[in-house]
């Protein structure tokens, strides 16, 4: 039986069941604690009528009154070809849009946002992650965000009728299945999607639409981390009291955290770059190591525990490592600059020969 609820309609794409004797039923609501990594970031859960979502949307968009970033997540294939009783896997797509100015961005997504928000297999949300927020509304059709200021998410669903509730059901604590537009009925559909073609209804057609409008690019799921705006604030600070580095001072420092990773990443498969590349992203890890040393004791923490595992990935790959690719004698504290990667490609390799490291 359908689980009925009076007080929620949830999007066309998800239908939850349980038994008629099911409770409590679903009804909107919403949550939030700190993040566990960061007591002054919050997650919040909300559960919300569907057809309060493009105002809860605008009204966080409004937050946001300079650029930001689309974020979207959907399936590669069509799901009627995976075999779910065989216990076929199939993992998402997510992809980043670059910067852009919010009011256009939101003016982008109009036409596309009661599909994006009704079918069964689409995530989508917006962020900035200078200003340290981010919304999120998933296939699981609950929306998530992140944030340094509770007060102001919790005013903004507030404002948009929903209400604080810290025993909200969500659709997950059921058995529920996940509908694809363009696999549904016309009569299943809600009033503005039902005029469409089965081929706009098609998550895969209108998913690659706006990939393709909005120049998106694929992402892959690199460590877990929030970085709010206070902490960005502070790490602008240190930036700027140092004239050698205030050229990052405008930099996301959440992404060179994760170029990091992803040169780590590389080093294990096999770093294709050169020698002035590398050194590169050495520098980048000299650059982390001393904002975290002038930062205060928490955010300092914080930043040596996102690049941890990283570090010790990266010293595994070290060989060599009684000399320093600088030059300089004696050992150091920064380990990455002792020794090199056990597996350079070619390239690496020839500019290694060329500078004498080979020689000792």
């Amino acid at each position: 039986m359908e689980l009925m609820n009076k007080n929620i309609q949830l999007p066309a794409g998800l239908r939850s069941f349980g038994p008629a004797s099911a409770a409590p039923r679903l009804s909107e609501g919403f949550f939030y604690a700190p993040l566990e990594e960061n007591k002054d970031a919050y997650r919040f859960t909300v559960l919300a009528d569907v057809a309060k979502i493009p105002d809860i949307l605008q009204r966080f968009a409004r937050l946001l009154p300079g650029d930001a970033f689309f974020i979207l997540e959907y399936y590669p294939q069509d799901v009627s070809d995976i075999n779910w009783s065989q216990g076929e896997e199939i993992i998402p797509e997510v992809a980043y849009s670059p910067y852009l100015p919010t009011a256009l961005l939101m003016e982008t997504l109009a036409p596309f946002l009661p599909r994006l928000i009704h079918d069964g297999f689409v995530g989508f949300g917006i962020a900035n992650s200078r200003e340290g927020l981010e919304l999120f509304y998933s296939e699981e059709k609950v929306l998530t965000f992140f944030t340094g200021n509770h007060l102001q998410i919790s005013n903004l669903l507030q404002q948009a009728g929903v209400p604080f509730n810290p025993q909200l059901s969500l659709p997950t604590d059921f058995e529920h299945e996940h509908l694809a537009l363009a696999n549904m009925g016309r009569r299943q559909l809600p009033p503005e999607l039902a005029e469409l073609p089965i081929s706009a209804l098609d998550y895969r057609n209108f998913g690659a639409e706006l990939t393709e409008l909005l120049e998106m690019y694929p992402v892959d799921e690199g460590p877990s981390f929030f970085l709010t705006k206070k902490e960005q604030d502070q790490i602008e600070a240190y930036l700027q009291q140092h004239p050698e580095l205030s050229d990052w001072a405008e930099e996301e420092f959440g992404n060179l955290l994760l170029d990091w990773v992803d040169f780590v990443d590389e080093c294990r498969k096999g770093f294709e770059g050169d020698l002035w590349e590398y050194r590169q992203a050495l520098a980048l890890r000299d650059l982390i190591q001393g904002v975290a040393s002038g930062v205060p004791a928490p955010l300092s923490a914080k930043l040596m525990e996102i690049v941890r595992e990283s570090d010790e990935r990266f010293r595994d790959l070290l060989t060599d490592r009684h000399k320093r690719l600088d030059g300089a004698g004696g050992a150091t504290d920064r380990f990455w600059h002792q020794g090199i990667i056990n597996n350079p490609g070619s390239t690496l390799r020839r500019d290694l020969i060329r500078s004498g490291w080979y020689r000792h």
